[in-house]
């Protein structure tokens, strides 16, 4: 599924236009990445909850030439699923 198909499935069950779910989709969306921007937590009760987790800086190689490179630290965004998404699934 791909953005058009999750907003043409919002316009649909919520019986709104596609425009209007697809206003509503990139607002949560932004809100999602701004919290987590600061560094905050997103928790959807019974969906599962988005926080961000600090990757350490580490040695890596690049493949073409074999060189030993640096790689820098990053913050990364995880998705830890909740218990009623896990137990739809199952």
């Amino acid at each position: 599924m791909n953005k058009s198909d999750l907003v043409e499935k919002i316009a649909k069950g919520a019986d709104v236009s596609k425009a209007a779910a697809e206003r509503s989709l990139d607002s949560t969306i932004t809100a999602i990445k701004k919290e987590l921007k600061k560094g905050g937590v997103v928790t959807l009760v019974g969906f599962g909850t988005f926080h961000v987790v600090k990757r350490a800086a580490r040695k890596g190689i690049n493949p073409q030439t074999k060189e030993a490179i640096k790689i820098k630290s990053a913050k990364v965004p995880k998705f830890r699923a909740g218990k009623a998404l896990k137990d739809a699934l199952n």
